[in-house]
């Protein structure tokens, strides 16, 4: 059964799964936010109802038969284009190349189930948040831009939307892609060193993940040492740091300094408990050359840092 109500002003959520009871449940919990709902039990319904009504955001689990939310997601894309709805993949897979398929796919951020309701409300709310404030900038253009000059920059001002973390404020995993692809094609020309850092922070308590997420990327962030190192939101939990024309020893030294500077971040501020969270960082270094590629790279820093994860976390782990 599809509800197509759209007709009153508070944001409207698509909520799409093939299992009825946890439609239901979903539901009930945005309704209770004062969202409307619809729901569609399958992908198909889906992009039938984002093309004649669309909502301001879409719940869309991944695992469904006949069209699985991986291939609704890039479907939405290429049917809805710039008009595509934030979407918010919800699947019980949180390996890590689940996640790249979620990314890939165009999903603008993901959570797994078992669903923590309280993370689900605040990431809902966030992307609203971001969804109204790209909104209302692109009806500002619309009044005010009546020059070339000045249609180039506002467009320049969404772009930059497009490539930062709501969250953190810093590059998303769009732009670490499009990034690390260029620095690997510039380090490749001059056979210089690219290291990358992955990092992932554990949080054992719901209630202060995002305070948490926010104040770790701050703290990577501080521990750059180069006007091109990028530090980037790699996926829900989980942080990246390129490191052009840098060798391994020195980018060691420089994932030392975000794990003490972490630690610290405890000790300075009582609302910080250790117990609450694990930092584990992966590192790996390489000369750019034809025969290998950024995402051999990417799954080198990827298997070091579940080994420094194995190794109960809060530690460095270098291949």
């Amino acid at each position: 059964m599809i509800n197509t109500d759209f007709e009153n002003n508070s944001p409207a959520i698509l909520v799409v799964d093939d299992e009825r009871v946890l439609r239901l449940v979903l539901r009930r919990a945005m309704e209770k936010e004062g969202y409307r709902v619809t729901e569609a039990s399958n992908g198909r319904d889906c992009l039938d109802i984002c093309q004649q009504q669309q909502p301001d955001i879409v719940l869309l689990d991944a695992m469904m038969p006949d069209l699985d939310g991986f291939s609704c997601c890039t479907q939405m894309q290429k049917l809805l284009g710039d008009n595509c709805p934030p979407i918010l993949m919800i699947t019980v897979l949180d390996d890590q190349e689940s996640v790249d398929r979620a990314f890939e796919a165009g999903a603008t951020d993901y959570i797994t189930k078992p669903i923590d309701w309280k993370i689900l409300t605040q990431r809902v709310n966030r992307l609203l948040t971001s969804r109204q404030a790209i909104e209302e900038l692109q009806q500002k253009i619309q009044r005010e831009c009546h020059l070339t000059v000045q249609m180039e920059a506002a467009t320049r001002g969404l772009q930059r939307l497009a490539t930062v973390d709501i969250l953190t404020k810093i590059a998303n995993r769009s732009y670490f892609d499009e990034y690390l692809q260029r620095e690997w094609n510039r380090l490749q020309k001059y056979e210089l060193s690219l290291s990358l850092i992955l990092c992932n922070i554990s949080v054992f308590n719901s209630d202060i993940q995002d305070e948490y997420l926010r104040q770790i990327a701050d703290t990577i962030g501080k521990c750059k040492r180069r006007g091109a190192d990028l530090i980037a939101r790699y996926a829900s939990e989980e942080f990246a740091m390129i490191l052009p024309n840098t060798q391994g020893e020195a980018a060691f030294d420089v994932a030392e300094a975000i794990l003490s500077a972490a630690k610290a971040l405890v000790t300075v501020d009582a609302t910080y408990n250790s117990d609450e969270f694990t930092l584990s960082l992966g590192l790996t270094s390489i000369i750019p050359n034809p025969e290998s590629s950024t995402e051999q790279l990417i799954q080198t820093a990827e298997k070091a840092l579940e080994q420094a994860k194995l190794e109960g976390g809060n530690r460095i782990y270098q291949i």
